[in-house]
């Protein structure tokens, strides 16, 4: 099934390009992140969820060749499954392909200039998560001959990063937390209860069980396939509360 393509931008044809390429390693990953970072401009909402993601993806690789994980190449290969699916929803939604309606929530508002550049970064962060977590935790275990449980090195591998995470995410609540164009927003608003709700460790949390539940139905189709819908459709719900312009 096919969309109308919408290009808001006049470069979208350059990110187009950027992301066709899937990614073999976490530097191939910084690279189109980089790519990313330096076609938008400062109007498009695409650009703060990148430029977070960005500075995350950098703290993992600089985690990793320090040799500050028990099990690093699962880590890196995480990053890279991980990065594809959301460079695989920029390739959709710009190439009038279906998205994942989570996805599609924050590129059909990209533009929006009532919007705050924090609420964009967290629409991204809650459709990654989420949304494409869990299934980057299925394919990367698949590939490294893994499972995803609570008793292993590599769940503890995935927890340690959390403080890391957490650390990025409340820099970036305090410098994005302004209107898409960079003018400072109203002193009072739905948008601090909601920045102050959103919990980066808890999503990841919760991502790890839907992988270990996925993990046992993958193998039932009608059923796996239903359980990614629905948390689709509940990820662009919260996605759609997270956009809502400021007044």
């Amino acid at each position: 099934m096919t969309a109308t393509i919408t290009n808001m931008f006049p470069y979208d044809p350059e990110l187009l390009d950027a992301v066709q390429t899937p990614p073999q390693s976490v530097a191939d990953v910084i690279r189109i992140m980089l790519s990313i970072e330096a076609t938008c401009s400062d109007l498009d909402g695409l650009k703060w969820f990148n430029r977070v993601y960005l500075q995350v993806t950098q703290a993992v690789a600089n985690r990793i060749a320090s040799g500050g994980f028990a099990d690093p190449a699962w880590l890196a290969e995480l990053d890279v499954q991980f990065a594809r699916l959301y460079f695989g929803a920029v390739s959709a939604a710009l190439s009038g392909q279906k998205a994942p309606e989570c996805w599609q929530a924050l590129f059909d508002r990209r533009d929006n200039a009532a919007t705050a550049r924090i609420q964009f970064a967290l629409a991204g962060i809650n459709a990654h998560i989420n949304h494409d977590l869990p299934q980057a935790i299925v394919t990367t275990c698949d590939t490294t001959s893994t499972i995803p449980q609570h008793s292993g090195s590599q769940y503890a591998d995935y927890t340690a990063l959390n403080s890391t995470l957490d650390s990025l995410i409340d820099s970036d609540k305090k410098t994005l937390n302004v209107r898409l164009p960079g003018d400072e927003l109203p002193p009072v608003s739905h948008l601090e209860d909601t920045i102050a709700a959103f919990s980066v460790s808890a999503a990841r949390e919760s991502a790890w069980r839907n992988a270990e539940l996925v993990w046992h139905i993958r193998a039932l189709p009608p059923v796996y396939s239903s359980f990614l819908e629905t948390l689709d459709g509940f990820t662009a719900v919260v996605g759609k509360t997270l956009l809502v312009p400021v007044p």
